[in-house]
This record gives structure tokens, C-alpha cells and sequence, in this order.
């Protein structure tokens, strides 16, 4: 199975242009024969906490949203599933959530961000409860977003619970993000006998300078593909 991950960037609560790119990613993606695309997180949004934090009522997001529509029509006219990370919402306020389409455009899953960052969780954001899992044409996945990644048991139940592949829809900046980017993605890997994809931002999004990179990782830890640290960039990998 091919998979691919992307990175392109995004325009500050610009969800009609930033959607509209990603339509347009999954187009490419079935065009160079990959099943599924992941996105970074927030990419809907760009990461814009206080913003959403601010007006959840306009910036959150259900699987349904009719601004996600293109979204869906796209996965179907490619044949190709997405994980679609946006602002979603929770009983105790909004989430970084990742939305799972199948290639039919229908919602296969969705996953709550369960380790949002102390930033995240000062701005109002809530924790998910549950691990996100999902299985395309008999492969097993899992979900991480950004910091869950730097928690190793999140990994490891997904790979306790037969997944092969772990997705991570994320945000890495220059400088120290660089760093953590280069070193969690191969280690986790490595450590779980897992293939590991990071998608990763690129170019300006809310305080950060992004750094992209996006790429997956084999079950040694080596790098199966990897894209620019600048740039947008569909990178695709067989696993």
C-alpha cells in the first residue's frame, strides 16, 4: 500500500483556501497511487489557538461540517482515505481533532488529541479519552497528534493493538522542533516495529516558522521517504 503525507502552507483561519489546497493533495495523491494522505495538524485552521479558543462556535469543526464537503467529494473522485486535522469540539471545550474519510468520503474515525500541549490546555483546549484507530484495505493504523508522539505509550498500544502503521498530524518549528522531529519519528519506529508518518507544516503558522520535513519512518527507524524543510511537498511511501 502506498501512503503519503503532506505539507503545504497554511493561511491563518483561511479554512476555504487552506481546504481547498488539500482537496487539490488528495487529488495528487490518487494520482500517484496512494490509498490514504494525512495532513499536519490544525492544517484546516492553520494553528491559531486563541482564535478558535476565542470563537468555537465558528472555528470548531464535526465530521459533516459542510466546509469540509470539498474534502469529502475529493476522497471520493480519488478513491483515496484522509486524515483531516482541524478544530473540533468536546464537552469541555474545543480539541485538535483528526477526522478519518475513507476513499468512499464517508467517516471512517475520528481522534481527540489526548496529550494537548500546556499552551494548548491554558488556551481552553480539552483532551480526548480514546486512542484512534482505523484499518484500510487490511492494515491496521493508528493516530497520534504532535505531542502525543513524545508520550511512547501511545505507540505502544497501537502496536499492542495490531496496528502497523502510526499517523501523526503535526506541528514542527525551526530550532528545537527541528531537533525532536529528527530523533521521536525514527525512535518510535525503531522502538515498536511500527512504520511512523509525521505530516508537518510548513512556512509560517500562528507563532511558529515551520520546518516540514514530512516523511515515514520503517520499522528499523530508517527513513522510507522524507520531504524538504521547505516548501510544500506530497511525499509518499509503500508500506
Amino acid at each position: 500500500m502506498i501512503i503519503a503525507t503532506a505539507q503545504f502552507p497554511t493561511r491563518p483561519l483561511g479554512i476555504a483556501a487552506n481546504v481547498e489546497a488539500m482537496a487539490s493533495l488528495v487529488a495528487e495523491a490518487g494520482g500517484r497511487g496512494a490509498a490514504l494522505v494525512v495532513f499536519a495538524e490544525l492544517a484546516v485552521t492553520g494553528y491559531e489557538l486563541e482564535a478558535i479558543a476565542a470563537d468555537p462556535g465558528r472555528l470548531t469543526m464535526a465530521p459533516d461540517d459542510a466546509r469540509l464537503a470539498p474534502l469529502r467529494e475529493a476522497c471520493r473522485a480519488a478513491g483515496v482515505a484522509a486524515v483531516v486535522n482541524c478544530a473540533g469540539l468536546l464537552p469541555d471545550g474545543p480539541a485538535i481533532s483528526s477526522f478519518v474519510y475513507g476513499p468512499d468520503g464517508a467517516p471512517l474515525t475520528r481522534y481527540d488529541k489526548v496529550h494537548p500541549t500546556p499552551d494548548e490546555l491554558a488556551a481552553g483546549f480539552a483532551a480526548g479519552t480514546a486512542d484512534g484507530r482505523f484499518a484500510l484495505n487490511g492494515v491496521s493504523f493508528g493516530l497520534a497528534i504532535c505531542y502525543d508522539a513524545h508520550f511512547p505509550d501511545v505507540a505502544a498500544r497501537a502496536a499492542a493493538d495490531g496496528c502497523r502503521v502510526l499517523l501523526a498530524s503535526s506541528l514542527y518549528g525551526r530550532g528545537p522542533g527541528q531537533a525532536e522531529r529528527r530523533e521521536i519519528f525514527p525512535a518510535l519506529a525503531k522502538d515498536h516495529g511500527l512504520h511512523v508518518l509525521l505530516a508537518n507544516h510548513v512556512g509560517p503558522c500562528g507563532p511558529y516558522d515551520t520546518c516540514g520535513g514530512s516523511g515515514v519512518w520503517g520499522p528499523d527507524g530508517s527513513a522510507v521517504a522524507e520531504g524538504p524543510e521547505e516548501g510544500a511537498a506530497l511525499v509518499t511511501a509503500e508500506v
